[in-house]
């Protein structure tokens, strides 16, 4: 993409309603506009990253050997009555009518509609265990939406739904789920520490949430510091073995980690003194076990081994994938802006020219631009007439991992400029060396996705 022809409308000056840096900066960086309060409108390089979010996520869905599907955004009430959750969900439901007068709402969940498709279609205990999920757009009329993405009122979101004969079963698609969510936050750059919370409206015994550490989370947390030097990694697991997910579950909630809902202050004093550590926290995922709560009801049900029906053993899994994008920018900026991790970065790479019209250096970014996207990466080449301190503001600002810089004195000497946006080291090679170790940066990147 050349940023000439590109929409991304930049804003020089920091806007008054942002309070938190990731609003400030997705609106600064021309990620979103706002079109009522909570409600964004995502422009091209916002779009951008949720889109590559919601690639990790499928990737690693597919990988646990979950189906995806879509449901509708719009929900019979009828389906929320028969569960018993219609009057008892709140002022955050968004209630509608249509034309006939029959009772919708704008679904902030949908525990509901995917038994009713599981009963509809699922009789036999042979059919599992199953686990379908997707990803859409929900709706919660939060009372003050604030902080961009962060707690919109729409938001998009990842929302599986196991179904099982046994709660053993059951819990072991919990471990499963917990072990694919711990791949897919890393992907992203991301550490996101599983803790003990509470269930809420959902419901459920078995819960944890997955948070980001940063200053401006909303949880206060708990956790033994221990938790933190915690990584998944590279490590290959089966996610039909129980053991092993077992394992994983147990290695990564063990230690101390808890929601100031579900603290215990005691507990957390048994800790040496020198690993407690309070901190803020994002909640960006969350895993629940409840049973036959909506199977009872609802009447989902399967006719077991023995002959009996019975009952399924439900589950709820959730990612917030737009609120994702917020958390993301919370843990990885500076004072110049954005610092995208390369898994979910808009551009892998932007190519600054920095004397557009000059025939020698236009020729080499023009090169050098189509080598990248021969080789499989996606580069922004800004290619407007613009002095070069405004270019670099502008990379600094949208915050891609690497920038390659082309000017007529380095191409003298056939060399080129390539800097970490982290670090803000530079290095002069060749143009080609530059591609090469790029392609040595991004194979990880390139691999996970395989």
């Amino acid at each position: 993409m050349r940023l000439s022809r590109y929409f991304m409308p930049v804003l020089k000056e920091d806007p008054k309603e942002a309070q938190i840096v990731s609003h400030r900066l997705m609106l600064r960086a021309g990620m979103i506009k706002q079109q009522a309060a909570g409600i964004y409108s995502w422009l091209p390089m916002g779009f951008k990253v949720l889109n590559n979010i919601q690639k990790i996520v499928h990737e690693e869905q597919a990988r646990a050997g979950h189906i995806a599907m879509l449901m509708p955004t719009l929900q019979s009430a009828d389906l929320w009555r028969e569960s018993g959750r219609y009057d008892d969900y709140g002022e955050e439901m968004l209630r509608i009518k249509d034309r006939h007068k029959r009772d919708l709402l704008y679904g902030p969940t949908n525990e509901e509609m995917i038994t009713d498709i599981f009963r509809s279609h699922v009789s036999s205990y042979k059919d599992l265990p199953l686990t379908l999920y997707h990803i859409q757009w929900k709706f919660r009329d939060e009372i003050r939406p604030r902080f961009g993405v962060m707690r919109g009122r729409e938001f998009l979101m990842k929302d599986g739904y196991t179904f099982d004969l046994t709660k053993k079963d059951a819990l072991h698609a919990y471990n499963r789920h917990l072990v694919s969510y711990l791949r897919t936050y890393e992907r992203m750059g991301l550490q996101a520490i599983p803790m003990r919370a509470d269930g809420g409206p959902i419901g459920g015994d078995y819960t944890h949430e997955f948070l980001v550490l940063a200053e401006t989370g909303e949880s206060e947390v708990f956790y033994d510091s221990e938790i933190t030097d915690l990584k998944f990694g590279t490590r290959s697991i089966d996610y039909d073995s129980v053991e092993q997910c077992q394992a994983v579950l147990e290695e990564f909630t063990s230690r101390y980690a808890r929601t100031d809902e579900t603290h215990d202050a005691a507990l957390f004093e048994q800790i040496p003194e020198e690993r407690r550590r309070s901190a803020r926290g994002i909640e960006v995922g969350q895993i629940f076990y409840f049973g036959t709560k909506y199977s009872e009801p609802m009447g989902a049900t399967v006719v077991g081994p023995d002959g009996n029906r019975v009952p399924v053993h439900m589950g709820s899994h959730g990612i917030g994938v737009s609120r994702l994008l917020g958390a993301i920018i919370e843990a990885s900026h500076d004072d110049k802006g954005i610092i995208w991790p390369e898994g979910v970065t808009p551009f892998h790479v932007g190519i600054v020219n920095l004397k557009q019209g000059d025939a020698s250096t236009d020729s080499a970014c023009e090169a050098l631009y189509a080598e990248l996207k021969a080789q499989g990466f996606d580069p922004l080449y800004d290619d407007r007439d613009e002095r070069a301190g405004a270019k670099f503001a502008t990379m600094d600002l949208i915050g891609l991992p690497w920038r390659i810089t082309v000017g007529p004195r380095g191409l003298a000497a056939n060399k080129v400029e390539l800097t970490s946006r982290r670090s803000g080291e530079s290095e002069e090679m060749s143009p080609q060396e530059a591609v090469t170790r790029l392609k040595a940066i991004y194979q990880p990147v390139f691999d996970a996705a395989r």
